[in-house]
């Protein structure tokens, strides 16, 4: 379970995912299999009726002698893995890292960079390239004031409507921007929308980047007031929390110094996203949560 810490004195002044999965295609003989799967087993009038139907489907190839069916059914059952981002990290060390999305309008940045200077935390921006080309002085700044700079595409689009080519692009674009800008070579990436698939992490993978969630969301675009992001905030925060803000939300500014005193008070160290994730020996529990390798450094 994840830890939850809740101060509702800290807000209020008083006491008080996202992923999809690609179609599947099945062969006749399958989708047999399949359907008869999906019968509601929970509702016991119709268990004896889909156990008969598996067997049905199941045997009826073998007897008629169809030499590939145990082969198609092996292949049936034992489908892709499917791959997670990092949400968090499973660590007793009461560390978090602070992450703000970039894609529209930049008027409050200054002053969220200067709430951080003032604590003297350093987080990480992930930027838009359309959004770097409207405010191209303001990442310069961002970068300058210590904060790390991940890949946040270049057209915020929904990456499981593109082929694997054209999301590397989208990453390729931004990549460029963010090197030539910064001289840095960016390997953070946090899919727009929250949307991500085998397909999306893969792309990812395959340009040297980590696919990067949240496990606390500010929810700061709905504009929610300030109290109730710091209650959101510090109410779900944990060791190995990845928390999600955005750069020009209404309210963040407001929320954020008394975020930042919560996490002081309760022993928390605030450190950019690579500060805080593993990079190697590692693997990805079904929370998305990143776990060292027994053996692991």
């Amino acid at each position: 379970m994840l830890f939850r810490q809740v101060s509702r004195t800290v807000c209020f002044g008083q006491a008080g995912r996202e992923s999809s999965t690609a179609p599947a295609r099945h062969s006749l003989w399958e989708s047999g299999v399949v359907v008869a799967v999906r019968l509601r087993f929970y509702n016991l009038r119709w268990l004896v009726p889909s156990l008969v139907v598996v067997a049905v489907v199941v045997a009826y190839p073998l007897v008629a002698g169809w030499g590939g069916a145990p082969a198609r059914l092996v292949a049936a059952v034992s489908a892709t893995p499917r791959l997670l981002p990092i949400y968090g990290v499973d660590t007793t060390e009461k560390k978090v890292a602070i992450s703000f999305d970039a894609a529209w309008g930049a008027e409050l940045t200054p002053l969220i960079l200067d709430i951080l200077d003032r604590y003297g935390v350093k987080t990480t921006f992930f930027l838009v390239g359309f959004w770097i080309d409207d405010y191209p002085d303001m990442l310069k700044e961002i970068a300058a004031r210590g904060h790390e700079i991940g890949n946040h595409t270049a057209t915020h689009p929904h990456l499981n409507s593109l082929g694997k080519e054209a999301i590397k692009e989208e990453l390729a674009v931004v990549h460029e921007q963010i090197k030539a800008a910064t001289g840095r070579t960016a390997f953070l990436f946090r899919p727009p929308f929250g949307e991500y698939s085998n397909k999306v992490i893969e792309a990812a993978q395959e340009l040297g980047y980590y696919t990067i969630q949240w496990s606390v969301d500010s929810l700061d675009w709905r504009d929610l007031s300030a109290d109730a992001i710091c209650s959101r905030v510090t109410s779900q925060v944990h060791p190995g929390a990845i928390v999600l803000f955005h750069n020009n939300a209404t309210n963040t500014p407001a929320a954020l110094p008394r975020i930042l005193d919560y996490f002081k008070t309760q022993g928390y160290e605030v450190v950019p996203i690579s500060s805080l994730i593993y990079r190697e020996n590692y693997y990805i529990d079904h929370r998305g949560f990143q776990k060292r390798r027994q053996g692991g450094p």
